[in-house]
């Protein structure tokens, strides 16, 4: 009989009663579901199943009836690995744990990402699931992560001492091999050889016969499989032999075979570490100390301790000690951890800092807005971890390789011992299936991908380009479609009022008022133009009231009790109002201008004419990227005159103009159903639906948090030619990854046959074996090379 189950599962998106009888209708004609009660007012669900249905069943169920079920990440730190088939065996085995939605576990960083449903499994469920794969796991934290890396250090230490030991032991059985292949006799007796060799089999060795054990406990086989079975079978045959009294022991190949195996393990592990070092730089980055003001009495405490609103002092040469807002002084501020910028940034009063730039030239106080992991470091650190956690596509076909690896090679290694055994003996028919099990090792393959994206991203990192993840970094190297917004984007993003034209019986002072009256209700970068330079002529605020803002169009209200409406000519014709000046317009949008109509009920009153700046780098990357063949669009909401006005002066000749917010999705869309690899680059607020449709999203990280979470390349600075950049960055990627899959391949495909032919001995296999891991993570450290920012 079925063993019965009853889990709650709290769900989102419920707003009535009719909602839940959906879910409940839905759900309960699964097999196997018992029994299903949907309570609205408690948010959740209580399902008893049998046998025939599982839980991920349920929640797919549930997703597909249009509600949500909550998801929780975890991440885990995997001790244990030593090749990619411990990786693949650890996402098998926990991915078949009930209500684990996705397992990612990265060789490379020896951690684990995993998304599970909330409320059915619980944490500690999903670490007896890697235990039970014969591994070892613990909650990533800042915490863990430091004791980690000090747990590291000391086994490494321990580890060399051990390799140095084992060497000691191992050169008097080469240097006895060396002298037996110019065609004497031994000069050691077999029996000393079995000394030499014993403790390096099973004191240096130990932790591949612990990995083996562990790993067949799981149900798999993986490299240390391979590498104990390998020795032990010389060594026992050697030790068979030397009772026996015969002189052709292959104590000397077990011993340096698992001596070279050893320092490949230690070589690696040094790569590895160099490999994150980007990530560990950002986290060194924060200061630790803050100037707490309180009653003017100035406090030093730790950076942990601030909270939001708190006033802190900072000197000059000190590093900002959390992201925060200046309330008194002024200074520059070095931002390039966060930017890649050079050169300082000027900061003024009302202007926002943050952790970890260091203030360069006078003394200032500030007043604290975020603090812990909401701070823009915090989220930095964040993003190049999880994106140098995760993996590419192209690494899924060596996943699937190395799951299924050591069984072939074992399979591999005993036909030749049989065939060798029958037709050539079986002395050398164990010398070539040693060498098969130990060269065999799928440590290359598994290194390949996630060693060049750890390096990729912490690169990016370096310079100011945050990439989210491997399929993006993968992806953006197949762009052929760049799409620009216009306003701060291609522009500035600060425009400015460059003339005003003014109806009948309408001053301009009188026009100005009513435009910056209602514009001071608007988040519109146009608008504040308005308001700033109303106020350098010196016109003063006035009442509003009864304010609409309507997205794409403009915005309506009334200013001293007068209706005033203020947008552009298609919205307000759409109104009624009439006496729109055609002519005044068409001189301002030849220019480039953006032409702001202002309007009471009936007539327009005036116009203002607003112009938005180059940046100064648009020419240069819109060139680069034509250079590369890709195929460059502009798409904004403004007129068309004024938009291909402004494009003409960056060398853009695709123009999508007059397009709302909502539209600007559809429009990448129907460039991507042409077949086309599409990035979308934009800023605001308005750019997120179609930085999100697009193939790859790329914002600004000087504009909307909205926009950099919608995302997938956010470029921490103001510079357009950040998407150079990144399309560079990911070319170079790619290419490593491509080196390092093709060597990875290639040292297999030739050097298992080799072995099996009898022309490797076990000690070459075993060199080979422990140096093509180094040189797949040395070959991804060679990206460091790569020279990024050098955009005007």
């Amino acid at each position: 009989m079925p063993e019965v189950a009853e889990v709650t599962l709290p769900i989102e998106g419920m707003t009535c009663a009719a909602c839940a009888a959906r879910i409940e209708k839905n759900v309960s004609k699964m097999p196997g579901v018992k029994e299903i009660n949907v309570n609205l007012a408690s948010e959740r669900a209580r399902v008893v199943l049998d046998g025939e249905t599982t839980w991920r069943d349920v929640v797919e169920k549930i997703e597909k009836t249009g509600y949500g079920v909550p998801i929780r990440e975890v991440d885990l730190n995997i001790t244990g690995m030593t090749c990619a088939a411990c990786a693949a065996r650890i996402e098998k085995v926990v991915g078949r744990v009930d209500a684990v939605k996705t397992v990612n576990v990265n060789l490379a960083s020896e951690k684990a990402h995993i998304s599970y449903v909330s409320g059915v499994i619980q944490e500690a469920d999903i670490i007896k699931a890697v235990e039970k794969a014969g591994y070892g796991a613990t909650l990533a934290s800042k915490q863990v992560a430091e004791e980690e890396k000090l747990r590291k250090q000391r086994v490494y230490k321990r580890e060399l001492a051990k390799f140095w030991f084992s060497v000691v032991l191992t050169l008097p059985l080469v240097a006895q091999m060396l002298y037996m292949l110019t065609g004497k006799m031994a000069f050691m007796p077999n029996w000393f050889s079995l000394v030499l060799a014993t403790p390096v089999q099973f004191y240096v060795g130990w932790r591949f016969y612990k990995g083996a054990y562990h790993s067949l406990r799981g149900g798999a086989a993986n490299m240390d499989v391979l590498v104990a079975l390998g020795t032990s079978v010389a060594y026992v045959y050697s030790v068979v032999l030397t009772f026996m009294g015969s002189s052709n022991i292959y104590f000397d190949s077990s011993a340096t075979v698992i001596t070279l195996i050893f320092m490949g393990k230690l070589l690696e592990a040094r790569a590895k570490a160099k490999s994150s070092s980007a990530l560990e730089a950002l986290a060194k980055l924060g200061a630790k100390v803050a100037h707490v003001l309180h009653d003017g009495q100035e406090s030093d405490v730790p950076v942990e301790q601030l909270r939001v609103g708190d006033i802190v002092k900072v000197r000059p040469g000190e590093k900002v000690p959390t992201d925060g807002v200046i309330t008194e002084g002024n200074t520059s501020v070095d931002e390039s951890f966060l930017t890649g910028e050079p050169l300082p940034v000027e900061k003024q009063v009302g202007e926002p800092v943050v952790g970890a730039s260091v203030n360069q030239t006078r003394a200032f106080t500030m007043e604290v807005t975020k603090v812990g992991a909401d701070t823009a470091l915090a989220q930095v650190i964040r993003l190049v971890d999880q994106a140098q956690g995760s993996k590419a596509p192209v690494q899924r076909l060596a996943d699937k390789i190395s799951g299924i690896f050591v069984p072939i090679v074992l399979a591999i290694a005993l036909l030749t011992l049989l065939l060798w055994g029958i037709f050539g003996g079986w002395s050398h028919g164990l010398f070539a299936a040693v060498a098969v099990l130990v060269i065999a090792c799928p440590c290359s393959l598994g290194l390949a991908t996630p060693t060049a994206i750890m390096v990729g991203t912490g690169l990016g990192a370096e310079s100011g380009i945050l990439i989210k993840g491997g399929e993006h970094l993968e992806l953006a190297h197949k762009i052929n479609t760049v799409i620009f917004d216009k306003t701060g984007t291609i522009t500035s993003g600060k425009p400015t009022v460059t003339d005003l034209w003014t109806g009948e019986g309408v001053s301009e002072t009188e026009l100005l008022r009513l435009a910056a009256a209602l514009e001071s209700q608007s988040e519109h970068p146009l608008g504040a133009a308005v308001v700033q330079y109303a106020e350098e002529k010196g016109i003063g605020a006035q009442t509003v009231s009864h304010v609409e803002a309507i997205p794409g169009k403009g915005i309506e209200g009334r200013v001293d009790g007068q209706k005033i409406r203020i947008g552009n000519r298609r919205w307000l014709t759409e109104q009624g109002v009439e006496r729109i000046p055609d002519d005044v317009l068409s001189v301002f949008e030849e220019a480039g201008k953006t032409a702001v109509m202002v309007a009471d009920a009936n007539r327009v009153m005036g116009v203002v004419a607003i112009a938005d700046i180059l940046k100064e780098d648009a020419n240069s990357t819109v060139r680069e990227l034509q250079n590369m063949g890709i195929e460059v669009w502009m798409i904004t909401g403004d007129n068309e005159r004024t938009a291909k006005a402004v494009a003409a002066q960056v060398g853009i000749t695709n123009v999508i103009a007059g397009v709302l917010p909502a539209d600007k999705a559809s429009k990448v869309e129907s460039l991507r159903k042409d077949g086309r690899i599409v990035a979308m680059v934009g800023d605001g607020i308005n750019d997120a639906p179609a930085l999100a449709a697009a193939d790859v999203g790329i914002a600004m990280g000087t504009g909307a948090d909205v926009a950099i979470e919608a995302a997938d390349i956010a470029l921490m600075n103001a510079r357009t030619h950040g998407v150079v950049d990144a399309i560079h960055l990911s070319k170079a990627t790619m290419k490593k990854i491509r080196q390092n899959l093709f060597w990875a391949f290639f040292y297999n495909v030739l050097g298992i046959p080799l072995a099996a032919a009898g022309v490797l001995s076990p000690v070459i296999a075993g060199a080979a074996m422990a140096l093509s891991s180094v040189s797949v993570i040395s070959n991804s450290l060679l990206l460091r090379r790569l020279r990024l920012g050098r955009g005007v």
